[in-house]
């Protein structure tokens, strides 16, 4: 009785759920707040984790993340996803249209949208559910990242209306301008190379390896291609219309993102109108795509070996401005990394006034031979940060001095040092170098990190000018006359910081280790660490064996966990923060039964019911461990679909038992 409500409880709330979803990211009207919409996942979260055979493919929960793959499967394009031909002028547009009207006598209606500057994507549907993503790659061939384009939520799960049973919807993901600024202001306060734009960002992203991860990015979609056996609409235009009625985020009409017209002056005043508006828009396009409008002269004119022949692009020019390089500064960042940035004499570039532009590293500076006062090229084009692209070498002025990269660090004068394979210097004083220290510091007490309020980076420098604190754990030791005496500080200000350097001693373990700013320890990295570790004792003793045994732990994280573990300093700050009171052990968690308990697993491939991370959070929440690699200990393997074959034979030949994920439930149940 009880399972049979749990079953009805769980469809209706993952249909309630889904359209709320909709009306949220898709309509831009949403019905509930969002503490009514978190306490109705929070409540079929828990009812799924109960009764795990009745969760839905298409559940909302699966919008979170946490499948994780080595890599991407290849999938051949049911249709090749090709690419269009572009062009730079209306001569070109006319050029294209005349071999057009060749084919008909009948008067030609085009469709006119914007090239969002992001990354291609196929999806298709079965039955109204998500089948299957796959990106463009070579065209007739591209990746499936199915689980991370699910963690979108423009994309729907589950269609709604008179769909096809059995079709293809193409467009473009993208990383909204203003996230993509406030993740580089994050990384520029944490002294992290910025992202260079929201393009490779959002590329990066869809393809990194754990979907919980990509969940929190926040990348969206504009979704407009149809492509079936048999599609029941006559032009592309109609297409649009029919996909938003079943659930999909469509270019919006309304804003002009895409429009009708039958002449070359229609295609060339929406092309126009763009070219000025573009810097306004909350997302990134390099030109506008024509395509002819009725599905059965795109079939007449077809394809050719590269692209379709009813469809051109016309490319922005990237705008480019000429300034004069100042000077340049060489910044050291948290981790020790040196960035060079130019001081250009301001120039208005994209709607803004350009002060400072990206070079990147040492080899950019040797690449364009630069020398003070050089008269230097500055784009934007699809790239946010501005950055200096060439030099204007018939007004170099022989007599001004090169500038050359630091052999020594500019703060602290210790000898820079660069890794083979990678691009940038860093300074490897690390304990002494003041940026790396306050930058540490200002990492540790991050939202997302220790979360202590009231001490930002002017707080952080004046503590540091005061020889008040050297390391993170120095921020333990403060008390009320130190803080009130600095400059600018208030008593109540002052009382409220110490609270919350207090209230900093019950962030939890995972958080503490992401806090401490180890090398390649994000947060996901510094969760799986901590869960399975437990306490810094165990982590600080890991073996190199012990810690890419890790689940999602590899060579590059294991050693330089090991190495943080051999310095001196870190030791002293661990001990210093163990005897302030601060979590450096995970909280015992309360098992739901100690069914797996002394048994170990390693789970591979992909599943229905469950993603992978909520599978190995059942093994653990029953008792058992989850192991990387399989050997004559593993218990069991759970597989699902495409194990690694690795894995199979390994497994076979050491005589561990293979489970299905059916078999696994059995095991649970």
């Amino acid at each position: 009785m009880e399972s049979n409500l749990a079953k009805i409880k769980i469809e209706k709330l993952t249909n309630d759920l889904n359209h709320h979803n909709y009306l949220y990211y898709v309509e831009s009207s949403p019905q509930i707040s969002d503490y009514e919409f978190d306490m109705l996942l929070k409540e079929l979260i828990e009812l799924e984790n109960k009764f795990p055979q009745f969760a839905s493919e298409t559940s909302p929960t699966k919008r979170v993340g946490g499948d994780i793959t080595k890599k991407f499967n290849t999938v051949k394009h049911r249709f090749p996803m090709l690419s269009l031909a572009n062009t730079y002028s209306r001569e070109e547009i006319v050029e294209w249209e005349n071999r057009i009207k060749k084919s008909t006598q009948n008067t030609i209606e085009y469709v006119c949208e914007l090239k969002y500057d992001g990354v291609a994507i196929g999806i298709s549907y079965k039955n109204g559910k998500l089948d299957k993503a796959v990106t463009r790659g070579d065209g007739t061939s591209g990746e499936e990242v199915t689980s991370n384009v699910k963690t979108i939520r423009s994309i729907p799960l589950q269609l709604q209306g008179d769909f096809p049973t059995d079709f293809e919807i193409r467009g473009e993901i993208y990383y909204p301008l203003a996230k993509f600024q406030k993740v580089n202001k994050e990384r520029r306060a944490q002294g992290e190379q910025e992202y260079a734009n929201p393009r490779n960002l959002a590329s990066g992203t869809l393809k990194l390896q754990d979907s919980k991860v990509v969940a929190e990015r926040g990348l969206d979609c504009f979704l407009y291609g149809l492509y079936s056996e048999d599609l029941p609409l006559e032009s592309h235009f109609e297409s649009v219309l029919k996909a938003k009625e079943w659930g999909f985020k469509i270019p919006l009409i309304h804003e002009k993102y895409i429009q009708k017209t039958d002449s070359i002056d229609g295609i060339m005043e929406f092309i126009e109108y763009w070219d000025k508006q573009r810097d306004f828009l909350p997302f990134e396009i390099d030109g506008v795509v024509i395509k002819v409008n009725n599905y059965d002269l795109q079939q007449e004119l077809g394809f050719t070996a590269k692209s379709p022949r009813w469809a051109i692009a016309y490319k922005f020019k990237a705008e480019r401005v000429e300034t004069t390089l100042q000077s340049v500064v060489f910044q050291v960042g948290r981790t020790g990394s040196i960035t060079p940035v130019a001081n250009l004499d301001p120039v208005q570039l994209g709607g803004t006034i350009v002060k400072r532009a990206s070079l990147h590293n040492a080899d950019q500076i040797e690449k364009y031979d630069l020398h003070l006062n050089d008269c230097v090229f500055v784009e934007k084009g699809g790239e946010i940060i501005p950055k200096i692209v060439g030099v204007n070498l018939e007004k170099r002025n022989d007599e001004v001095s090169k500038i050359v990269f630091p052999e020594k660090c500019p703060e602290c004068g210790s000898e820079l040092e660069r890794n083979e394979g990678e691009a940038n210097h860093f300074c490897p004083n690390d304990a002494l170098c003041p940026p790396q220290v306050k930058g540490r510091m200002e990492h540790f007490i991050a939202r997302k990190a220790m979360n202590i309020d009231g001490l930002g980076s002017e707080t952080i420098d004046a503590l540091y000018k005061a020889g008040l604190v050297r390391n993170v754990a120095d921020l333990y030791t403060l008390h009320f006359d130190q803080i009130y005496n600095l400059e600018r500080m208030a008593e109540k200000s002052a009382n409220n910081l110490l609270k919350s350097i207090e209230a900093s001693k019950n962030v939890p373990f995972e958080r503490v280790l992401f806090a401490l700013g180890i090398r390649f320890v994000g947060e996901t990295v510094a969760k799986k660490l901590a869960d399975h570790f437990g306490t810094i004792e165990k982590l600080q003793f890991a073996t190199f064996e012990d810690l890419i045994a890790v689940d999602e732990i590899g060579d590059k994280i294991a050693e330089s966990i090991i190495l943080y573990f051999q310095k001196t300093e870190n030791l002293e700050i661990i001990e210093k923060l163990k005897h302030a009171g601060v979590q450096l052990e995970a909280d015992v968690k309360e098992l739901a039964s100690n069914r797996f308990e002394g048994m170990s697993f390693v789970v591979s491939g992909v599943f229905s019911t469950f993603s992978r991370d909520e599978l190995k959070k059942t093994i653990e929440d029953h008792g058992g461990k989850n192991v990387g690699s399989i050997s004559a200990k593993t218990t069991y393997v759970v597989a699902g679909e495409n194990m690694g074959p690795t894995k199979l034979e390994k497994a076979t030949k050491l005589g561990v038992k293979i489970l299905s994920e059916n078999e696994f439930i059995k095991l649970l149940n």
